[in-house]
């Protein structure tokens, strides 16, 4: 359960439905896993099977889930697939814009297509952002993006060996 994010796999979803079946929690189900409860959670709330036509066959299935989760990943991302949108975000970066700005005013202005500044960055940081060199037009000029959770701890401003104990009488006494 550290930092790096995975995929369920296919053995993983037949697990989660024989222990669905068997009425197994899924807290007890994430910690066999080795993942996040959230992630057991969210897979069987958002892989629930129901079906008017069929109502005999509802619940949770492993082969539909695995299905579901690959129709998903296959569509194309938000400004590939809107080329109106494309068009707005790539003009504003050019004129200046930061990711942030774009993505507020979108919000503020009530767009019907809108997307957030991580969207955006995402774009930029593509295949098809670099061929247009959107980077350049960032604030920081940053050709590659730093990876998430990399910020380094600043070190303390004071030593840890110094005490409020040992300061001079001359300010003890103040």
């Amino acid at each position: 359960m550290g930092s790096k994010y995975s995929h369920l796999t296919l053995d993983e979803y037949r697990k989660i439905e024989r222990w669905r079946q068997a009425k197994v929690s899924p807290c007890r189900m994430a910690k066999i896993l080795g993942r996040h409860r959230s992630t057991i959670f969210r897979e069987l709330k958002r892989n629930h099977f129901q079906d008017e036509q069929v109502p005999d066959i509802v619940g949770y299935f492993a082969v539909a889930a695995h299905q579901e989760c690959a129709t998903r990943r296959s569509r194309k991302r938000k400004l590939i697939r809107h080329s109106g949108l494309r068009h707005l975000v790539t003009d504003r970066i050019k004129d200046g814009w930061t990711p942030e700005q774009i993505a507020g005013r979108m919000r503020y202005e009530g767009a019907s297509h809108r997307v957030c500044q991580e969207t955006i960055y995402r774009y930029i940081y593509s295949k098809e952002g670099l061929a247009q060199e959107l980077w350049w037009y960032l604030p920081t000029h940053r050709k590659s993006r730093k990876p998430r959770r990399a910020r380094k701890r600043l070190p303390p401003k004071f030593h840890r060996d110094v005490s409020i104990l040992f300061r001079p009488d001359a300010v003890a006494h103040r």
